[in-house]
This record gives C-alpha cells, structure tokens and sequence, in this order.
C-alpha cells in the first residue's frame, strides 16, 4: 500500500496559482475603475424627466413679423439633457434656437446656437441673455392667442407645449 503524497508549494506551483489570479483580479479592477469613473462624471442615475411651463410668445412690435418665444424648462431627472430644435405648424420655416448678445453702444445681435443644456436637478429659464425661439409666424398674431410648439431634446426625445402670446412689457 502506498502513502499518499502531500501537496508541496513549489515555486513553479505557486507562480503557476498566481498568474491564474492575476486575470480576474485586473478585469475586476479595470470595470471597478469604470464604473466609478462613470458615476463621478454623473453618467449613473435617473435619466432626464423633462416637463415645460411658462411658454410665452412676444407680440411682434410694429411692422416686424419675427418674434421670439420663451419656455421653462425643468429637468427633474438625475441626467442632463440638451434642447436641439424646436418646431410649430403655426410658423414660416423651422423656429431657431438663439441667444442675443449685447454690443458696445448699447445695441445688441441675434445669434443661432445648435443646442441649450438644460441641467439635471434645475433646467433652463428662457431669456434673451440665456436663449430663446426665434420666429416668424404664419398669421397676425393676438395677445392671448396659443400657440403650438413641438420641442426636441437629445436624450428626451420631442416634448409638445403650447405658448401664449403676451405683450413683451407684461
């Protein structure tokens, strides 16, 4: 009958044991360090829930026909999201997303910008200063009158609202 033979660490064995943990423990690692990265720039969470209020036309002034619209934007979710476009059946050509800017001399331009962040948590107050709609209804507009606006986000998708048309001293 034979003795059965004990298991001796040799150095072979133990770096052979080694390297066979060496691979789970750096994969582990590696997505361990991801993931945090990830929830560090704020990537984890809730998605952005968006909800809109406050959506108010200007009465063009004078002769003018372009005006320029305004929403609240809240973003109740835990992720930022983007405003990219906005549409109406109620105006000529595609209503643009803008921000004016104030010049020397005390005059100011209209510029188009692609996109407005609408941070998670908080959102977007409209105003000239922070952007706005620009646009050219079909019709005379009335104060009072509603109109139709479909607003488009990158992670939301299409938001539709209406806004009233106010005088722009009210």
């Amino acid at each position: 009958m034979s003795t059965p033979s004990l298991w001796r660490p040799t150095r072979r064995r133990l770096t052979d044991t080694l390297l066979a943990a060496v691979a789970p423990v750096a994969a582990c690692s590696l997505a361990l360090g991801g993931l945090a990265t990830w929830v560090a720039a704020g990537k984890a969470g809730s998605p952005p829930r968006i909800g809109i209020t406050n959506g108010r036309v200007f009465l063009p002034y004078g002769d003018s026909t372009e005006t320029a619209a305004f929403f609240d934007v809240l973003n109740l979710g835990g992720a930022d999201d983007r405003l990219v476009s906005v549409a109406s059946s109620a105006t000529r050509g595609e209503p643009v997303l803008s921000r004016h800017r104030m010049l020397g001399g005390g005059g100011a331009s209209n510029a188009a910008v692609t996109s407005l962040a609408v941070p998670a948590g908080r959102g977007l107050s409209m105003s000239p200063a922070r952007g706005d709609v620009t646009l050219t209804p079909r019709a005379r507009l009335r104060s009072g009158d509603l109109v139709p606006f479909t607003l488009h986000f990158e992670h939301s998708g299409a938001v539709k609202t209406l806004a009233v048309v106010i005088r722009p001293a009210s």
